[in-house]
């Protein structure tokens, strides 16, 4: 069986990285103390590739307050101080803490029966489980980032603090090639590059967290949703349209009103019943499956739907197109019986790799995710459930890691995540059962053996959602989106403005063949269309003046400033449809 098993190197290293990292928390903590006498601290955890900590300080932090703070990190970790541990009983570990508020909050949120740690260095005390390494002088190689702002808990209605991002390796080595790569995440930020190719937008009269999507963005987004379709028919599945709100009782019988209110918005008032923004698809496709009575012979029913949702993220988390408010799923329900479940998850976990591939990703993390220890569901449903996605993987041959306990309450689960071309692992594809849903609806089917049954429910998305994917996307290529892919396919240049009719002659005969084509009739210099072209990412630039025109052609530029020199319109033409058409 294809598990993925971490080898020990694998996880030593990963031990060593978490324990310098958390170390190097501490260990900025103690010199932000030392520099900003009264700063008060707050969290500091290790994260999957450096640390924090969130301090409350009477100013702001300014990039040269991390170079000071830098040069008395390093001071510790020379000394090579001891990392040592404790437990205190409460009243100890608030009289420690009585001048700190936000440990003294976090001592009130320990259970009673649960013993208050702590770690210590060069006399630096920090509320703390551990692990740490031995000693400051194991942290080999460190880099201060960044300053940001971050509410207290990530609750806009807290204390906004400073938060000072970090990164610490093993070696110096790790550390530049982290910072290269960190150098590259930032050229290809897909806030940035959203603004400048001029995709998307977010307003403050809309409303945070809620996207905008210009015309280059849209027609980036049509193309998504026109393969979606297309493949989505191809392999059985029937498109369905939902409302943008129903009633309470919808909620309370799916129960997202009881386990996820948080995440909703407040109810409106509609003729006197409360309605609800829809957070989920899934009640509306149960809706279709229960609109008439279904025989095992219907079965498998496969409903899928680009359906938007909306769901409460706090002001401090979100994140451009990767963390939003309003954001349309790629979704998909599939009822199936028993004896089904298997084939149909070999379908998807097929479907997701071609889909993801012809997006440009090859590399995949895939996790099993197993019943945990709060479950709805028989056992036995539970047992079958997991070995179908256990042998569905399997015959796909995938690799896999296993993460035990991992699953919903109400099912477990298979994820996929795709790595982009620099290596960041980004969650898309999920693939997971419900038990608790069809138990909810009282969803059945007519048996073969004459009675009644309940149905499989599998929801699954492929790109997960189209504002994180298209974010995805945008930093995976940097802006330079694949022929096929992008909102311009050519701009054609004319090199003055007696050429405008021909560069409009030749647009024509482009558009006219389906490509998307833009004529920069601009009064300004050749040279400068063309760079302005190469900014905004355009795969191909067709320059065209008094020899190409009378030549039937154009002077033809890839965006990666090769010529290609004069060819005829239907040489351009032809080279640019092979290129759509293998989506090269």
């Amino acid at each position: 069986m294809p598990v993925k098993q971490r080898t020990e190197e694998e996880l030593r290293l990963d031990d060593q990285r978490h324990r310098i990292r958390h170390s190097a928390a501490h260990i900025m903590a103690e010199a932000v103390l030392s520099l900003f006498p009264g700063a008060k601290f707050a969290i500091g955890p290790a994260t999957e590739d450096g640390f924090y900590y969130d301090f409350a300080v009477e100013r702001p932090f300014t990039p040269d307050d991390l170079g000071a703070i830098e040069d008395a990190m390093r001071e510790t970790i020379a000394a090579d101080a001891p990392f040592e541990s404790a437990e205190l009983s409460r009243g100890e570990s608030q009289e420690l803490f009585a001048e700190q508020p936000f440990k003294l909050e976090i001592i009130e949120g320990i259970p009673a029966d649960e013993a208050i740690s702590t770690y210590t260095h060069q006399g630096f005390v920090d509320l703390c489980r551990g692990p740490h390494v031995s000693s400051t002088g194991e942290v080999a190689a460190f880099k201060l980032v960044s300053i940001a702002g971050a509410y207290w808990r990530g609750d806009e209605r807290n204390q906004m603090l400073q938060r000072i991002y970090g990164t610490a390796w093993e070696s110096q080595e790790a550390l530049e090639e982290h910072l290269r790569r960190l150098e590259e995440a930032e050229k290809r930020d897909h806030r940035r590059l959203g603004r400048e190719l001029d995709l998307f937008s977010t307003s403050d009269q809309v409303g945070p967290g809620l996207i905008i999507w210009h015309p280059k963005g849209a027609r980036i987004r049509s193309i998504m949703e026109r393969l979606w379709l297309d493949e989505h028919l191809k392999r059985g599945y029937e498109l369905v349209y939902s409302p943008h709100i129903g009633k309470a009782t919808l909620w309370e019988t799916s129960g997202h009103l009881e386990f996820f209110r948080e995440s909703m918005y407040d109810p409106m008032d509609v003729d006197g019943q409360e309605y609800y923004a829809k957070p989920m698809n899934c009640p509306f496709h149960i809706q279709v499956y229960t609109s008439t009575t279904r025989s095992y012979r219907d079965l498998p029913i496969r409903l899928t739907e680009m359906g938007t949702v909306y769901r409460y993220e706090r002001g401090g988390v979100l994140h451009g197109l990767m963390r939003v408010r309003g954001f349309t799923q790629d979704d998909a329900h599939i009822f199936c019986r028993p004896d089904q479940v298997e084939d149909e998850i070999v379908g998807v976990v097929e479907f997701a790799f071609d889909l993801l591939r012809t997006f440009g990703f090859e590399e995949f993390d895939v996790y099993l995710a197993t019943k945990p220890e709060k479950a709805v569901g028989a056992d036995a449903d539970w047992e079958h459930a997991t070995e179908s996605l256990r042998k569905a993987l399997d015959r796909v041959g995938v690799d896999y890691e296993v993460d035990e306990g991992g699953g919903a309450f109400y099912g477990p689960k298979l994820d996929i995540k795709i790595r982009d071309a620099i290596g960041r692992s980004w969650q898309c594809t999920t693939i997971q059962f419900d038990f608790n849903l069809p138990e909810r609806f009282d969803m059945k089917y007519d048996g073969a053996d004459g009675a009644e049954h309940r149905p499989y429910m599998v929801h699954r998305a492929l790109f997960g959602s189209l504002e994180r994917f298209f974010g995805v996307l945008i930093e995976h290529y940097g802006g330079a989106f694949p022929t096929w892919l992008a909102p311009v396919q050519a701009e054609v240049i004319p090199i003055a403005d007696r050429h405008i009719p021909y560069a409009e002659e030749v647009r024509d005969q482009l558009v006219a063949a389906g490509l998307r084509v833009h004529v920069d009739g601009r009064n300004e210099r050749m040279n400068a269309k063309i760079r302005d072209a190469q900014l905004q990412k355009v795969p191909y630039m067709l320059v065209v003046g008094d020899r190409e025109a009378e030549a039937g052609g154009a002077a033809v530029r890839l965006r990666s400033g090769e010529d290609l020199g004069t060819l005829p319109v239907a040489d351009v033409l032809a080279r640019i449809q092979a290129e759509v058409a293998s989506k090269a």
